[in-house]
This record gives C-alpha cells, sequence and structure tokens, in this order.
C-alpha cells in the first residue's frame, strides 16, 4: 500500500458524515472546533469561508473546495459582514440539513453546499495531516482534478437520492474524497514547486525521491529490520546525507518514523482480526512479544490485549508522535 493510502487507513476514526445544504441569501454558519477535519464544496452560487484567526476570509465559487484538517472553529456565509449563527452537530455527529431551514425567500440567492466530516483522534494523526495547512483551498479547474470532480458527483448523487446500498456507498466515497483531496493538493504542491515555489513538510517529502522511496519502503515492509544506511541506499545517498533530509522534510529521524508506523500497523492489526500477539509482534517488526508489549505500552498507554478489548473495532485510536527515543531495529 502507497503512503497516501496508509494514512487514509490510520486516520480514521469512526464514520465520516456529510450533507448537501441549501442556503438562501443572507446566510451565515459558525461551526465550532471539533477533533475531526471536514470539507466543504460549492455545488452552486458563492459562498465565503471565514477562516479561523486573522486570516482573511475566502471566496468560493461553483466546484470549489476547502479541507480544513485541524478542526478549528470557521463559518461560511454569503458575505462577510453577514451575522453568523452557531451550528452544533446533532446527537449521532450530524450537522442539521436543509430540510431543517425555514422555507427560502423565492427571490434570494441561493448557495448549494456539499459538506462532510471525518472523525479523528487529534493526539494521534497521522503527520502528514498534522501537517497540512489550517485551509487547503482546491480552486475548481486548477490543475488535474477530473478524479476529485467525479467522487464530488458521486458523492452529491448519493445525499441527493438515496437508493439502495446508500449506507454502504457513502462512508466509502467520503474515503474516497480524503484521498483525492490530499492527492490533489500535493500534486498542486508539486507544480508549484516547478514554477519556482518551495513545498514543505510532507509535500515535499512525498516529491522528494529519495525520503519517497524510503517511506514507501517502510510502509510496505514495516517488519523488516531496516538500518538508516539501508533506506539511504534505496536512493543511493549516505547515511548521514539521508539522515539529514529525511528528518528536515518529514519532521523526525528516519528510525522514529519506522517505529511510530509500527506501531499504527500494529493497532491496525488488533483492530481488525483476532491474530495472536506474537503474530502481531512479529508482523510489526518485533522478535519477542514481551518487547512488543513493552514499545505498545509506551506509545499507546496500554497493553495490546486491553486496546484489542477497548477497540476491536476498525477505526478508533492510533499511535501518537513517535517519542523521542526509537527502537528502530528488531528487539
Amino acid at each position: 500500500m502507497d503512503v497516501l493510502s496508509d494514512v487514509i487507513t490510520a486516520v480514521r476514526a469512526g464514520r465520516p458524515h456529510s450533507s448537501r445544504r441549501s442556503k438562501y441569501a443572507p446566510w451565515g454558519m459558525r461551526f465550532p472546533a471539533s477533533e475531526g477535519a471536514g470539507f466543504h464544496v460549492v455545488l452552486q452560487g458563492s459562498a465565503w469561508l471565514i477562516p479561523p484567526g486573522e486570516a482573511p476570509a475566502v471566496r468560493l465559487g461553483v466546484g470549489d473546495v476547502v479541507f480544513l484538517a485541524h478542526g478549528r472553529g470557521h463559518a461560511l456565509a454569503d458575505d462577510p459582514g453577514t451575522p453568523l449563527v452557531d451550528v452544533f452537530p446533532g446527537p449521532d455527529g450530524t450537522w442539521p440539513t436543509a430540510a431543517d431551514e425555514p422555507p427560502p425567500d423565492a427571490s434570494a440567492p441561493v448557495t448549494q453546499l456539499l459538506c462532510g466530516a471525518y472523525q479523528l483522534n487529534r493526539a494521534r494523526a497521522h503527520p502528514l495531516l498534522s501537517h497540512l495547512p489550517d485551509v487547503v483551498h482546491l480552486p475548481a479547474g486548477v490543475g488535474t482534478q477530473s478524479a476529485l470532480r467525479a467522487a464530488i458527483d458521486l458523492l452529491g448523487s448519493e445525499l441527493r437520492t438515496p437508493l439502495p446500498g446508500s449506507d454502504a456507498v457513502i462512508p466509502a466515497l467520503l474515503d474516497t474524497l480524503l484521498l483525492y483531496i490530499l492527492r490533489t493538493w500535493w500534486l498542486g504542491e508539486q507544480a508549484s514547486s516547478r514554477t519556482g515555489g518551495h513545498p514543505a513538510g510532507w509535500a515535499a517529502a512525498l516529491a522528494d525521491p529519495a525520503v519517497s522511496a524510503a517511506l514507501s519502503a517502510v510502509h510496505d515492509d514495516p517488519a523488516r529490520p531496516w538500518t538508516v544506511g539501508e533506506l539511504g541506499a534505496l536512493s543511493g545517498l549516505s547515511r548521514a546525507a539521508f539522515a539529514r533530509r529525511f528528518t528536515t522534510l518529514v519532521g523526525e529521524p528516519p528510525l522514529t518514523y519506522l517505529t511510530w508506523w509500527r506501531m499504527a500497523t500494529a493497532g491496525r492489526m488488533l483492530r481488525a482480526d483476532d491474530a495472536p500477539l506474537r503474530s502481531v509482534a512479529q508482523r510489526s517488526g518485533y522478535a519477542s512479544e514481551f518487547a512488543f508489549a513493552k514499545a505498545f505500552k509506551r506509545e499507546y498507554g496500554m497493553a495490546p490485549g486491553q486496546y484489542r478489548r477497548q477497540t476491536g473495532r476498525p477505526g478508533d485510536a492510533q499511535p501518537g508522535p513517535a517519542p523521542a527515543h526509537h527502537g528502530g531495529g528488531r528487539t
């Protein structure tokens, strides 16, 4: 599995939600901060995104997508000066839909929105997601977005006219849409770098041949007893040069990230099946169950068996940021 695909698996926590909304001017919605990430797509008309903090408002046109990865409070409105109404999720985590709104003034300009939210464990999100900007704005018609547009169209259609199977299709489409959002952002960062821009963080890491090759190797085979020298050799770099480049772009040393990904892999296996702990330990890169249990408890704050009992279903918790020390080799 490639790195971006792994990120989608790693960030899942609970069931994502989405809805279509029809808003009639004047309108303004203030969304509170949350532990998740969210997106908005303008299907018809226009809107203004009012980001958190002092950032200026962003005008959104038809087809524009905004992704807010860090769960910070924000607002949407027909105009930056329109008074805002607080919007709160219902008991099931979903947001009020257009059906809850009063009948509109027939002469008022209408905006149709597609909105969605992903539940995350904020303290244990994948570092790629943590390094995204506060607001990812993907304007319509910029770059190659045919797949992103297709996913939006499919999701909008399912929400507009639910049919048998929609309960399974919609969560799958939301996961797909998240992948296309991240991919489109990454491709945009790559294009910017070719025209003189300077992508940073994980955008630069995925675009860097040496670091990208090492990340792919670690994700493909986390159980292998990788060394910094072996990972560097994948792209013909010396141990020291590779370690510096990896740490600069990813934000942590290679073996620290290796340990983090091993724990993420172990947590996913514990939630997915009833494989013996010894098997999970070996597939995570640990020669003994004892060493694995010790490392796992350091990352998750509980023993593997307890974690399996408490979160034995897809997508509840993920390992936190890798500690300063590492246990990169087999133990």
